[in-house]
């Protein structure tokens, strides 16, 4: 389907259905595996990411078997980088690109994902104004 992704059906204004649209609904929660035995750190520790990242609430059991592939063919192509080719490394990206794993993807699959940070405590808090920068400043 060309043009941008439809939204999710809990994101729509209007409830009514989608002609040619199925939704499904899934008892439980989706329990991600562990990343491929003998990956790559790096691979491992960008497989691992996506456990802690905001879009992996919406993952099925087949996007994390996707991107325990995807972890694979990264860790291979890591460990035989004497042999790298260009076209390799713009299949591995787009396989990570398909799980959102950039700010740039879940922008164009119009996910946004707001992280809440804890309240700092007195004078560790940073200015959050010019007006109090000033004021700190000139203490």
């Amino acid at each position: 389907m060309p043009g941008p992704l439809p939204k999710r059906v809990e994101e729509r204004r209007r409830r009514n259905a989608v002609p040619g649209e199925t939704v499904v609904t899934m008892p439980g929660r989706v329990k991600p595996p562990a990343a491929p035995r003998g990956c790559h750190p790096i691979a491992r520790n960008l497989y691992n990411s996506l456990k802690a990242s905001g879009q992996s609430q919406f993952f099925e059991p087949s996007d994390w078997q996707a991107a325990r592939l995807a972890a694979e063919v990264t860790s291979r192509l890591l460990k035989n980088a004497d042999r790298t080719s260009a076209q390799l490394f713009a299949a591995v990206w787009a396989a990570w690109d398909d799980l959102m794993t950039t700010e740039a993807a879940r922008r164009r699959a119009r996910l946004q994902v707001m992280r809440e940070l804890e309240e700092a405590s007195g004078a560790d808090t940073p200015p959050t104004s010019f007006d109090e920068y000033r004021k700190a400043l000139g203490q």
